[in-house]
C-alpha cells in the first residue's frame, strides 16, 4: 500500500485509516432502518472488531481513538497520535489486526484472515477539518442506506449545488462528500522538485481513498490520473462540455462511472478549450476541495 513518503508515521499526528475486509469473510454488521435512521448492526465478527479497536490504547497509550465506523465490509478509525510512538503505525495496525483474528479464531475455530492484507491511511494536516471527517464517519451508515434505495442518484444530476452555483453531473456524486479531496493541478512554471511532490502527493491520496479532482487537461495531469487509475484511485473530473440529455460517458470514463469511482462535473463551457474555459474549471476543483 502507498504511504506518504515525506512523512514520519512515528510522530504526533491524526489519521483517518481504513480496513476493508478479505474475501470470503463474514460481513461485519448489516444495514438496518431507512435513509433517514440508518445504523450498522454488528455481527459477531463486527462486535470482536469493536471490542479491540476500542482497546487500541493498549497497544500504545499513545494512539487514541478519537472516532471509529464500522461497515459490513471496512472499518474507518480516527486515531490521534499524541506523541511520538516506538514504531512505524503500521506495525500498531498489524498488532491490531492480529487480535481481532487471534479473538475469532478462538471463539468460531475459523482460521481465515479478516482483514486485506495491509491499510489505507489518510493524513489530517492542518488544513483539514476534524468536524468535517467526524461528520463524514458518522454518516458512513445513511450513504449506504442512500446508495441501496436509490441508485439512480448516481447516475446524472442536472443541478449540483457546488458553492454558489449549479451544475451538471453524471456518477457518483458521493464522492463531493469525501473529506479527503485533492486538486491536481500542474503549473508551466512548476520546478521538477514541485512537480515530483504534487505527483506524490496526488498518488498517496489517490491509493489511501482520497479523491482526485481536475480537468485533467496537461499531459502531466493526464499522466497523474494514469498512475492514480491504476492504483485504485477515484476521481471528480471537471469537463467544459455541457452534458446532453442523453449524455453518458465512453470508454474508461464510462467504466469508472459504473464502478462508483467517478464524477464527471460540467463547467458547461460550450465551445472551444481556451484559458478562460481553463482557469474556470481548475477554479471550479478548487471550490469543490474546499467545500
Amino acid at each position: 500500500m502507498s504511504r506518504c513518503y515525506f512523512h514520519d508515521y512515528q510522530s504526533r499526528c491524526i489519521y483517518h485509516i481504513t480496513l476493508k475486509k478479505a474475501k470470503g469473510v463474514r460481513v461485519f454488521g448489516n444495514l438496518c432502518g431507512d435513509c433517514q435512521n440508518a445504523a450498522i448492526e454488528r455481527s459477531q465478527l463486527g462486535k470482536i472488531i469493536e471490542k479491540h479497536i476500542r482497546k487500541i490504547y493498549a497497544l500504545n497509550p499513545a494512539i487514541r481513538l478519537l472516532q471509529y465506523s464500522i461497515m459490513p465490509d471496512h472499518v474507518h478509525l480516527l486515531i490521534f497520535v499524541a506523541s511520538h510512538i516506538e514504531m512505524h503505525l503500521g506495525k500498531y495496525i498489524s498488532k491490531l489486526k492480529i487480535l481481532i483474528y487471534q479473538d475469532f479464531r478462538e471463539m468460531t475455530g475459523d482460521a481465515v484472515s479478516i482483514f486485506e492484507e495491509d491499510f489505507y491511511d489518510c493524513i489530517l494536516y492542518r488544513n483539514r477539518s476534524l468536524d468535517t471527517l467526524y461528520r463524514y464517519l458518522r454518516d458512513n451508515p445513511r450513504r449506504l442506506a442512500v446508495r441501496r434505495a436509490h441508485p439512480e442518484f448516481f447516475r446524472r444530476v442536472n443541478r449540483l449545488k457546488i458553492g454558489e452555483k449549479y451544475y451538471q453531473a453524471y456518477g457518483n456524486f458521493q464522492l463531493l462528500e469525501c473529506p479527503f479531496k485533492e486538486q491536481v493541478v500542474v503549473h508551466r512554471a512548476d520546478t521538477p522538485e514541485v512537480r515530483e511532490r504534487n505527483r506524490r502527493g496526488g498518488l498517496y491520496a489517490a491509493a489511501n481513498g482520497g479523491v482526485l479532482v481536475s480537468p485533467f487537461i496537461s499531459q502531466a495531469e493526464k499522466a497523474i490520473r494514469t498512475e492514480a487509475d491504476e492504483a485504485g484511485g477515484r476521481f471528480i473530473y471537471i469537463t467544459n462540455q455541457p452534458l446532453a440529455e442523453r449524455y453518458k460517458p465512453s470508454g474508461r470514463d464510462f467504466e469508472l462511472c459504473e464502478s462508483g469511482r467517478m464524477l464527471i462535473v460540467s463547467a458547461n463551457f460550450d465551445g472551444d478549450l481556451n484559458r478562460t474555459a481553463c482557469l474556470a474549471m481548475n477554479s471550479l476543483a478548487e471550490t469543490i476541495c474546499k467545500d
